[in-house]
C-alpha cells in the first residue's frame, strides 16, 4: 500500500504505538477472535472494498504479498473501512507489539495489489510503517509476520520461499516501491522458515 502523506508520519511510535494498538483492538473488535489466524482481531474492511469470493476454490492462492502502509496502524484501518479509498489488505501487523488484525477473511479477494491476477491469487499482508523508516520493522513485527505468513503458507500448501513471499513491488504493474529496500528479507524468511 502507499497511502502516505509524510506529515501524518510520527503519530505514535514504540510502547505508545503497541498499547495504542492494542486498545484500538479491544474497541473495534470487541476481542472477537479472527476465523482465518487466531489469535488476530477481526476489524472488517468496508464491503467496498474487496471482493467476495470463495478462495481456494475460485482462485488457487499462491503467493503472499507483503506491503509497508507509509500510515501508521490506525490510519491505514481507517482507510480500509472508507468505502471511498477502494483498498484492503487480508492482514495488518504493528510495529510497537506485533498486534495482527485481519480485514478481509481469506476466502475473499483483498484489494491490495493493483494488480487484478495477483489479488485473486495472493493474501496480503500489511505492516504499519514507512519504507525509508527502518525502525518499525521491529523484531516483533517480524516475528509475528514470519508466523502469520507460515501460517498461510502451510494452509494453501504455497512454498515458503522469495518466488511465493513476494514484495508489493514485486506484483507485475506495481507501482509501489514497498516493503523497500530496507525491509529484510534474509532475516524475514529465517523466521518464516523456521516458524
Amino acid at each position: 500500500m502507499d497511502l502516505a502523506r509524510p506529515s501524518r508520519r510520527r503519530l505514535l511510535r514504540g510502547a505508545a504505538a503497541g498499547a495504542a494498538t492494542a486498545a484500538l483492538g479491544a474497541l473495534a473488535t470487541g476481542r472477537a477472535q479472527a476465523a482465518d489466524y487466531p489469535p488476530t482481531h477481526w476489524i472488517p474492511a468496508s464491503t467496498s472494498n474487496y471482493t467476495v469470493s470463495d478462495r481456494p476454490a475460485a482462485h488457487p492462492v499462491q503467493y503472499v504479498v507483503i506491503h509497508v502502509t507509509q500510515e501508521t496502524f490506525q490510519d491505514a484501518m481507517r482507510i480500509f473501512q472508507d468505502p471511498a479509498r477502494q483498498v484492503s489488505s487480508h492482514y495488518m501487523v504493528a510495529s510497537g507489539d506485533g498486534y495482527v488484525g485481519q480485514f478481509v477473511r481469506e476466502k475473499d479477494i483483498a484489494w491490495h495489489a493493483g494488480n487484478w491476477t495477483y489479488n485473486t491469487r495472493s493474501i496480503g499482508i500489511e505492516h504499519e510503517g514507512w519504507v525509508d523508516e527502518p525502525e518499525w520493522f521491529t523484531d516483533v513485527m517480524y516475528r509475528q509476520s514470519a508466523l502469520l505468513t507460515a501460517a498461510v503458507c502451510d494452509r494453501y500448501g504455497i512454498p515458503r520461499t522469495r518466488a511465493h513471499v513476494i514484495g508489493h513491488s514485486e506484483v507485475p504493474g506495481a507501482t509501489h516501491t514497498d516493503p523497500g529496500p530496507l525491509w529484510d528479507w534474509t532475516r524475514y524468511m529465517k523466521l518464516v522458515a523456521a516458524a
